[in-house]
């Protein structure tokens, strides 16, 4: 089985350097000609040279000969990066690596690819990892949710490499939903560090999150036990407790009142916003996740959010 990874961001990187050391992967990306030279991805992953196996192009039509295609764009970019390549994605095994929640239909990366290429039985990866970690062989374990099983686990054998552990689920909904989530709750505990609430506070974002991500998955007919797993627990864990996260250096970002690059890709932004939305059209309390869109639409401050958190009303847990 050849495979091929589509997105030279940070994780699609990542991914491709992991996966070459098993064998031959090609990296497609659109800046192709630098990162061919220079053997290594000095705007998105620098330090992490790229194994003789990586052959990195920036010919589209070269790259989907491949049999599985590893989709790492951004959320927000997927639907309009599928419908342009439709042609070219068909009758592939297509793995979604991005996280979070499309604004425009509340849906998530497996539900984006099903809807624009049909045919496709979509597989989404995700999970507690950092790009730096996978390129550098540190040990790092994933889900690979798939609701065919055999495909899955045909995947999940030749997705897996000395470092990278995949645990496999037909659960796609739980898994992309505990990647989406996380990142919400991620930028609420990084905004609570930044604004020196203290490490309690954040304890306590994490765990009631957590609540939220599951009430949200149950509410949508995803398996709650799901989001225990690597894809929405292990996350969380992760991705709030590191600057090494986006989204946890955004919410840091917000609560110390400093600038933010505009031009780095926080999933859990959109995500936030989504989530909010589709809250409100099913009457779903989601108070952090509220929160957190209110700070991003500058609809609140940190101060008046923290307010309204702590004065809800007193409750079992």
């Amino acid at each position: 089985m050849s495979v091929a990874v589509l997105g030279a961001g940070a994780f699609g990187t990542a991914l491709a350097i992991s996966l070459s050391r098993n064998g031959p992967v090609t990296l497609w990306a659109r800046d192709a000609g630098d990162m061919a030279k220079q053997r290594e991805n000095t705007a998105r992953l620098a330090g992490c040279p790229f194994p003789d196996a990586l052959f990195v192009t920036g010919d589209l039509a070269y790259a989907t000969t491949a049999d599985t295609l590893l989709i790492a764009v951004p959320t927000q970019k997927l639907r309009g990066f599928l419908s342009t390549n439709a042609t070219a994605l068909a009758g592939k095994s297509l793995v979604a690596c991005c996280k979070g929640i499309e604004i425009s239909t509340g849906t998530g990366p497996v539900s984006v690819i099903a809807d624009v290429i049909p045919t496709a039985v979509p597989a989404i990866l995700t999970g507690p990892s950092f790009a730096r970690d996978i390129a550098r062989g540190l040990p790092t374990a994933l889900t690979l949710a798939c609701t065919d099983d055999e495909i899955g686990k045909h995947l999940q054998q030749r997705l897996s490499t000395a470092n990278l552990r995949l645990y496999r689920t037909t659960d796609t909904s739980g898994a992309e939903l505990g990647g989406a989530l996380k990142n919400v709750i991620a930028i609420a505990c990084g905004t609570a560090m930044g604004a020196g609430l203290g490490e309690s506070a954040r304890a306590a974002l994490m765990t009631r999150g957590f609540a939220e991500m599951q009430r949200l998955a149950a509410h949508l007919r995803a398996d709650p036990q799901t989001l225990a797993g690597l894809s929405g627990f292990g996350d969380l864990t992760l991705t709030c407790t590191s600057q090494q996260s986006r989204n946890y250096s955004l919410g840091m970002s917000m609560g110390q009142g400093t600038p933010f690059d505009p031009g780095t890709t926080v999933e859990g932004a959109a995500t936030a916003q989504a989530v909010h939305q589709l809250a409100q059209n099913n009457a779903l309390d989601l108070p952090i996740t509220a929160a957190v869109a209110g700070l991003l639409e500058n609809r609140l401050d940190v101060a008046t959010a923290m307010r309204g958190l702590l004065a809800r009303p007193l409750k079992e847990e």
